[in-house]
Parts: C-alpha cells; sequence; structure tokens
C-alpha cells in the first residue's frame, strides 16, 4: 500500500471526495484546492489558478472533458482545457443546498444538481452555463431526504427516514406516488440499491415499483462501529468508513442472492477514511482525514483481502517451512506460524526486543529464531524457548537431526536432540552448506571454500564471491546467490554459469535462492523476485514486483508449497498461484494520454485540430501514463518520425524539441512501466512544421530570381559597358577606316590618272595622234566616272560593268588589240545589287599589266563573270597569261593597286561587318594558262 502526502506533492491537510474521469485520471478535493494525479504527478488547481473558493469537497468530470468543481457552500466552477472558470452564481443558487454540498446526477455532458433535504430547485448546468427547474412541491413541514433525480423521467425521489416512506414526485406533472421506504439515514445509494443506518444496523434496501424500497441484507455495526459515510463500487461491493478509523469492506456483491452479508474485512484501521474509489481497474484509492491518499494495486488487494494473516503489514526478514507449515520472522523479536491448514499463530519472543530476524528454521513444533544478537530455539508444543548468544549470519540444516549456525565467529553445529553445540570452524562464515556426509561449501565475506568435516582442511575453491545462500539445484550442480554477482550455477569442478542483471535479473543482489524444480529457482532481492527457468545454454526470466501484486519490492525470501508461492516482504506476506502469476500480461492495456501540446507558450488541448508550429518554436508535448500500479516509476519511449528514427527514453512527462527544421512529422510514444512493461500500443499525433517565410519555396524562387536578375543586370552592365567601350573602340576605327578609305580613294584617282597619263605618253610617243584622240576622249569619260565612284561607297553591279567596259576598251585601245575581254552576268544575279566600288578594276588593271603584256605566243583573253552561289557573290577575273603563284603574288605583288584593293577589302570588313573573301588561284597547276582571282563578296540590295 502507498501514502501519497505532501511529500509526493498532495500538499494538503484534509481529502475529501475522489472522483476518476473517462481517460482515468483520479481527481482529489481538498482544504487546498482540486488535485488531478496521473500515477505520476499531482497536478493542483487553486487560487493561483482561479479558484474563488479552494475548499473543494468534490468534482463531476464530464465526457466533453469539462470537470464540474464543487466547493464548500459556494463559488462553483468548472475545469476547461486547463483553466478554471468561475460561473458566479453565487445569488442564483442562495440557501439552495441545506448540507456542504448539493447532490448531482449526471446524463451525460449535462449535471442536475439540488438539495441533500427538502429541495426546492432543481439546477442544471452544460457548457458552462445554469439553469434552474422548479420543484412545485409543498412540503407540508415534513422533512425529506433526497434519494436522487431521474433526468429522464423527471421524477424525483424523496426519503421519510421517520416515517419510512418513498415519495415519487415528477416535478412537470406534478404526480406523486407514495412507496414504502426504510427507516434511518441513508448512508449511500447506487442504481436501485439503497443503505441505511438504523440503530447501528446497516440496512440494504432494492427499491422495485410499485412495492417500494425492498430489504435485502442487513449487518449489526455494533456501538464500536460508528458508520458516518459509505460507497457502493463499481463492481457493486459495499465500502463503510468508520468515525473512529478505518473502512469496512464487504467482499460480495450486492447484486448476489446470497442473502447474509459475509464478515467484512477492515482495512486501514488507523486513519479516518472520508471516501473510497474504486478504479476503472479495480485499483483501490483511500482519502484519509489528515494523512492523504493511500492506494492499493488490484493484485496487491486481491492477495490482501485473501490472505489468512490478519493486518498483514509486519516487515518480513526471514521465511522456512517444513511439512506444509511456514514460520515468519520480522523485523523485530517476533514471528508467527501459517499452518498447512492456514491458521496464523503469532509467536512473541521478548516483548520490547527490537533485535530483527536474520534467518530462522521450522522443523515440527521446534522453531528457531536466528536474531541478529541470539538464537531463540522455541518449542511451540509447550511454549518454552531457549537463548544461544551469537552473532548469527544463517541458519542452514545440515542432517536430519542437526543444523549449522553461521555466525561472525565461526561455524557451529546444533543438536535438535541433545540440544547440543560443537564449533566446527574457526572463522567467520555467512553461508554454508553439505555436498556429502563430510564434505561442506563454506562462504566467507569474499570467497567461497571446500572444507573436510574429518580432516579439517579448507580449500580455496571461487574466488571474490560473497555467497549469501547455496542451494543444491541437480546432482553435483549448486545455486550460489551472491551480494555483487547475481547467481553462480557450479558444480564440483567450478563455475558453470552466470546469471546477472545483463542477463535479465531483477538484481544483481541476491538474497536467497529457493528451488522450485531441477530446472527452476527463484531469486529474492530488494528490487523483487525472479523466477529462473533454465532451458539448456538459455535461461527464461520472469521478474515480479509491487506492480504484479507482491505487498513491497524489498524480498527477504519466499518459500513453495505446490502451485502456491508464499513471498516474505517489507510489507508482509504475498501469496500467489505461481500459474497464475505466469499468465500476467507482458503488455500493459493502457496508452499514453497527450493531454496537451505546447508551441512556443501557446498551449492547444484539443489534439483533433491540425497543429502547426515554425522552426524557431520549442515543441512541449505534455504526457501522462496513467498504470498507477507501477507507483510512479514510469517512463516514455518515444521518436519523433521524419526526424530522428531512433528510440529515446525520458523519464520526464514533458518531451521538449527545440528547432525542428520544416517538414511533416510524427511523433509516437509508448509509455513504460515499473517492471520494464510496455503499453500495447503507441499514442501518435502528426504535426507540421512551417517554413519561415524566407525557408519558403516561393521566397527561395524569389531570392533565385532576385539573385540570378542582379547577377544577369551585373553580367548585362559589364557586357553593355564592354560592349560600348568596343563600339567607342569601333567607332573611332570605324572613323579611322573611313579616313582610310577616304585616303584609299584618293590614293585610287591619282594613281589611276597617272597610269592613263602613262598610257597617253605612250601614243604620242608612237604619234598616233588618232588612237590619242580616241583614248582622250575615253580618258575624259573614265576620268568623270572614277571621280564620281571614287565618291561613293557602293556602286551597282550594273554600273560597276559599264565602268569596266569603258575601262577595258580604253587598255584595248591603247595596246593595240593585244587582248580580247569577255563580261558575263548570271541570271541568278540582281545588277542592282551593290557591291563595294572600284575594287574591281584594280585586279583588272593587274591582269592586264602582269599576265598578259608580255605574251608573245597568243592573244590574251579577260573573262569577267558574275555569279551567284547560295548566300554570296562569286566575282571572277580570269586571264590567259604567264600566271603567277598566289603565295609570289601575296608576298612580293608590288601593284599599287592591288595593294590598294587588299586595305579596302580590310576596311569595308570592318567597317560593314561583312565578309569579303579574296581567292588567288594559278591555273597552270590544273594544266592551264593564266591566273584566276575570284573574290566572293555578301551583296547589298539597293
Amino acid at each position: 500500500m502507498v501514502n501519497y502526502s505532501d511529500e509526493e506533492g498532495l500538499n494538503c491537510s484534509y481529502t475529501y471526495h475522489l472522483r476518476q474521469d473517462k481517460n482515468g485520471f483520479i481527481w482529489i478535493g481538498s482544504d487546498n484546492g482540486l488535485f488531478r494525479f496521473d500515477g505520476k504527478e499531482f497536478k493542483q488547481y487553486g487560487k493561483k489558478e482561479g479558484l474563488k473558493n479552494i475548499d473543494i469537497i468534490s468534482c463531476e468530470p464530464l465526457p466533453n472533458g469539462e470537470v464540474f468543481i464543487l466547493p464548500f457552500l459556494n463559488d462553483f466552477a468548472y475545469l476547461k482545457n486547463g483553466c478554471v472558470i468561475n460561473l458566479n452564481i453565487n445569488d442564483y443558487v442562495k440557501n439552495q443546498f441545506s448540507s456542504s454540498i448539493p447532490k448531482v446526477t449526471r446524463d451525460g455532458n449535462r449535471l442536475y444538481f439540488y438539495g441533500n433535504f427538502n429541495p426546492q430547485n432543481i439546477f442544471t448546468y452544460e457548457n458552462g452555463k445554469v439553469k434552474k427547474i422548479p420543484v412545485p412541491l409543498e412540503y407540508e413541514k415534513r422533512s425529506f431526504a433526497t434519494l436522487r433525480f431521474e433526468p429522464h423521467t423527471y421524477n424525483l425521489y424523496l426519503h421519510d427516514p421517520h416515517q419510512g416512506e418513498i415519495l415519487v414526485y415528477n416535478i412537470i406533472t406534478g404526480k406523486k406516488q407514495h412507496l414504502k421506504g426504510g427507516i434511518g439515514n441513508m448512508i449511500c445509494e447506487k442504481d436501485d440499491l439503497f443503505v441505511f443506518l438504523h440503530k447501528n444496523t446497516i440496512e440494504i434496501y432494492q427499491l422495485s415499483a410499485p412495492e417500494g424500497l425492498k430489504k435485502i441484507r442487513s449487518y449489526n455495526c455494533g456501538t464500536q462501529e460508528n458508520v458516518f459515510y459509505g460507497l457502493i463500487d463499481k463492481n457493486n461491493k459495499l465500502w463503510l468508513n468508520i468515525s473512529n478509523g478505518g473502512v469496512l469492506y464487504f467482499n460480495q456483491s450486492l447484486t448476489e442472492k446470497k442473502k447474509a452479508l459475509d464478515t467484512p474485512i477492515k482495512i486501514l484501521d488507523r486513519y479516518v477514511i472520508n471516501n473510497v474509489l474504486v478504479d476503472k481497474d479495480d485499483n483501490v484509492w483511500f482519502n484519509s482525514r489528515n494523512n492523504g491518499v493511500f492506494f492499493i494495486s488490484k493484485s496487491l488487494f486481491a492477495n490482501h483481502i485473501n490472505l489468512p494473516v490478519q493486518s498483514n503489514s509486519e516487515y518480513i526478514k526471514a521465511i522456512a517451512n517444513d511439512n506444509g507449515n511456514i514460520l515468519l520472522g520480522y523485523n523485530h523479536s517476533a514471528g508467527a506460524l501459517i499452518s498447512k491448514y492456514n491458521k496464523i499463530q503469532n509467536i512473541t519472543l521478548d516483548e520490547g526486543d527490537k533485535d530483527e530476524n536474520i534467518a530462522v528454521y521450522l522443523k515440527g513444533t521446534i522453531s528457531i529464531f536466528g536474531l541478529s544478537g541470539k538464537v531463540i530455539v522455541h518449542d511451540m508444543a509447550n511454549n518454552t524457548s531457549k537463548k544461544i548468544y551469537c552473532s548469527l549470519k544463517n541458519i542452514v540444516s545440515y542432517t536430519p537431526d542437526s543444523l549449522f549456525f553461521c555466525t561472525s565467529g565461526g561455524l557451529l553445529t546444533y543438536s535438535l536432540k541433545s540440544k547440543k553445540i560443537t564449533t566446527l570452524f574457526q572463522e567467520r562464515v555467512y553461508t554454508v552448506f553439505p555436498y556429502d556426509r563430510e564434505n561442506l561449501f563454506i562462504g566467507s565475506f569474499s570467497d567461497l571454500y571446500k572444507y573436510n568435516v574429518r580432516t579439517r582442511k579448507k580449500t580455496l575453491f571461487l574466488k571474490g564471491y560473497y555467497f549469501t545462500d547455496i542451494k543444491k539445484l541437480d546432482d553435483d550442480t549448486y545455486l550460489g546467490s551472491t551480494n555483487l554477482y547475481g547467481v553462480i550455477i557450479f558444480n564440483a569442478k567450478g563455475i558453470i554459469k552466470k546469471i546477472g542483471k545483463n542477463n535479465g535479473l531483477i538484481n544483481d543482489q541476491v538474497k536467497k535462492i529457493e528451488v522450485e524444480n531441477k530446472n527452476t529457482f527463484w531469486a529474492s532481492t530488494n528490487s523483487g523476485i525472479s523466477r529462473i527457468e533454465l532451458a539448456g545454454k538459455d535461461q527464461h526470466i520472469n521478474n515480479f514486483t509491487q506492480t504484479d501484486g507482491l505487498p513491497s519490492d524489498a524480498v527477504a525470501g519466499c518459500v513453495i508449497k505446490n502451485d502456491t508461492i508464499f513471498i516474505g516482504t517489507s510489507k508482509g506476506l504475498g501469496i500467489f498461484s505461481i500459474k497464475k502469476l505466469l499468465t500476467q500480461e507482458k503488455f500493459i492495456h493502457k496508452k499514453v494520454i497527450i493531454n496537451s501540446v505546447s508551441i512556443e507558450n501557446n498551449e492547444h488541448y484539443d489534439l483533433q485540430k491540425s497543429l502547426t508550429a515554425y522552426p524557431h518554436n520549442t515543441v512541449i508535448f505534455n504526457l501522462s501514463f496513467l498504470d498507477y500500479s507501477s507507483l510512479g516509476k514510469i517512463s516514455y519511449k518515444y521518436k519523433l518520425e521524419g526526424l530522428n528514427n531512433s528510440w529515446q527514453i525520458n523519464n520526464s512527462s514533458k518531451i521538449i524539441f527545440n528547432s525542428i527544421p520544416p517538414g511533416k512529422y510524427t511523433f509516437r510514444v509508448y509509455g513504460l512501466g515499473y517492471n520494464g512493461k510496455q503499453s500495447y500500443t503507441s499514442s501518435d499525433i502528426t504535426f507540421d512544421i512551417k517554413p519561415l517565410f524566407w525557408q519558403t519555396w516561393w521566397f527561395r524562387l524569389i531570392v533565385a530570381i532576385f539573385v540570378i536578375g542582379a547577377l544577369l543586370m551585373v553580367i548585362f552592365s559589364y557586357l553593355h559597358k564592354k560592349r560600348n567601350k568596343k563600339l567607342e573602340k569601333m567607332e573611332y576605327e570605324k572613323k579611322i577606316a573611313e579616313l582610310e578609305l577616304q585616303a584609299i580613294k584618293a590614293q585610287i584617282n591619282p594613281h589611276f590618272i597617272y597610269n592613263c597619263l602613262n598610257s597617253i605618253q605612250f601614243l604620242l610617243y608612237k604619234k598616233d595622234y588618232r588612237e590619242t584622240e580616241n583614248y582622250l576622249n575615253i580618258f575624259a569619260k573614265m576620268i568623270r566616272k572614277t571621280l564620281y565612284y571614287s565618291e561613293k561607297t557602293f556602286m551597282s553591279i550594273k554600273d560597276e560593268v559599264e565602268y569596266l567596259t569603258l575601262y577595258l576598251g580604253m587598255e584595248k585601245l591603247r595596246v593595240k588589240d593585244l587582248f580580247d575581254y569577255k563580261i558575263s552576268i548570271s541570271e541568278h544575279v540582281d545588277q542592282n545589287w551593290t557591291i563595294p566600288s572600284l575594287l574591281i578594276q584594280p585586279f583588272v588593271e593587274n591582269a592586264i599589266k602582269h599576265g598578259i603584256s608580255g605574251l608573245k605566243d597568243r592573244k590574251g583573253e579577260i573573262t569577267i563573270s558574275f555569279e551567284y552561289t547560295n548566300v554570296s557573290l562569286c566575282i571572277t577575273i580570269e586571264d590567259n597569261g604567264i600566271g603567277i603563284s598566289s603565295k609570289e603574288t601575296l608576298k612580293k605583288d608590288n601593284s599599287f593597286g592591288v595593294k590598294l584593293s587588299h586595305k579596302r577589302i580590310e576596311t569595308f570588313k570592318q567597317l560593314f561587318d561583312t565578309n569579303i573573301f579574296l581567292e588567288i588561284n594559278t591555273l597552270t597547276e590544273n594544266n592551264r594558262q593564266g591566273t584566276q582571282i575570284k573574290l566572293y563578296i555578301q551583296p547589298y540590295e539597293k
């Protein structure tokens, strides 16, 4: 049994009524506010939380999660989503309730509350609002106690305790019905069961219309048991609160047809119990007047009420058995004998002696109590005792008529027949075990020895082990419990196996061992008891603690009788069926409750709605795991899927996450009970971490666009500046090129004139005056056209052909028909296309001067053709002269006109971003005579 008080967080003097809500939380009314308990922590709602009146008698949890708070006399309030909301209805309900609190009937989420005597009104509460329903009944100076109100029929049941009558009054129709009823004060009621106290007798009635109340059972409390309150629990079992201390429990259902009540069991007789609650799991809670709340788990309570030992709360330090009889040794100079027929016999050794029992031994009527300072041999047959003074460590059976006393002074043998004591070994001994008639295992503080009784020879067997108990498991197989290393399994040769906490044992410090069979044994520890079943090289271990019904985890030892194990603990004796113990659930059939989720100081209770947070928010999950039998030793196993898929374990009921990256997450959590048992399923909640605006895709897109835009602007600005510089440079270069072109043109005119004058001079030298006159006429035309076209950048193909015809005719006249010429234009060539002016004439002049002027054996021929090939105009100048190498021409040609043409080509390329390609071919390389010059020009439309 556990007592919760100030130290555990229940800081109040008086506790009143207990309630349990739909989730399983325990609510406790007290003189210091309302408390909610989840098995680990008490949460207080008091003045700080908003209560105007902190003297809370009771509360009513509702299915919608609200808790209606019933304080002493006034200042009603309710609790919703962790917040106290005061109703402020004191004037509305003034003088309506004659006792401290009203009676309450719940119908779903609606409450009906009304006075205990002669109610004038029935008040309803629902969703934070209070309404009033009048009770138009004339009581005619009679005093009626209110039994109940039925919401579905609107019938009000009133009881006259003096006349034994029940008045059923319908507050809507005003119809009355009189039923026979019990006499006395009503103690409690549930459904159709009513319990009255009349002249120290408890009378139980069942309501059955039209007969009224029918008495079905009664119990005489006597003058010593002053009943002031009662309860019919969820199992229809009766509890009666006694004003002078304790509570009476009737372990039978009141709905059974059995007539008489069994003798009740009195519990907590040293405390005044105000209220009892049997929760959903059949655990039992007791509200005391000045000592907080007591709790006893279902399994422990079942063990307690079925135990033959009355007031089973002694601190058991040692336990032994003989032929079905069990001997207990307490933590003082006393013990008890439980017979094979489950009869208890208390044994007092030395009244007031505080020496605790170290070990006990039972053989027939002889019980031996090994106290810390002496051994008392007690003969139960004649109730005599003999004291042997020694510092005892253990008692071990030796022969059928003798036993060992392990003491700080050595190993003693004691004869049950002669009562003689013999010193066998004069060193400190903690335990001993005879593995044959002459040889012993003797355990010291740190080593285990083999000892021969006959030769008195001691041999070190196992070094470094402090053995507390040794038992034989099978032939040449022994068990040793140790103070530090769990259980050692060994034989005469050495250690076979070690079983410790890392193998599943509940604790490495083992006090005693009890063998069940050759494959199974029990190990008693201060953390509970372990059952170890060997299976070849493996073992299967079951651990049992208070959560499984043990009165305490501090186990002194155990004994086995058939299928029953008797476990001695610091809080009494536990008696269990081994089979039932082994069939206990491996999981806890409860789920973790996620009470709320706090996101950056905003607490969310409605977890059905979607939850969102941001990366800089702190997210806190507030948890409860209502496994009360774990006695607060609860932890949580959880993971946040999407962040980290590994499981974490935390003892805190607040799981905190900081700086969670954006994404969708699932928080999954299991509850872990005291013995490591896990909840049967996980509790899950999904939530979103929304990205901050600068983490959103659209913001990143905008930033990317902005960065790319800025980068492009920088690049464009750089390119623009570079282009401007280039344009400026090109502009300067263009101006220079234009100047150069003008200079070239300026050079063309004198060059042309110079060549023509040379020709005229040559004709005059030959005194060919007629030809000179013709030549001068043609020369005049040429001068005009040359001067005209030299000012132009471009000229049409038609004008170029006309100019070339005039020039070739003039040159033919000069050289006396030394050559013939031909100019052809392809039909694919538009004669209006424009080409750079005066570009072809120097190449024609060069063909005449260097190609055909020196011919002796043939007449010269010059062919000029204009053709269009896909994208460019091809102008071909071909002669049948002596022919020259293109490379030599490029390197050695000293023709001034050709040089000027080359310069003009480069200048045109620079100025007009056009492609003019010059190709010079020697026809002699193709078995022909002469030279071919090709100009590829991108023509311009006029």
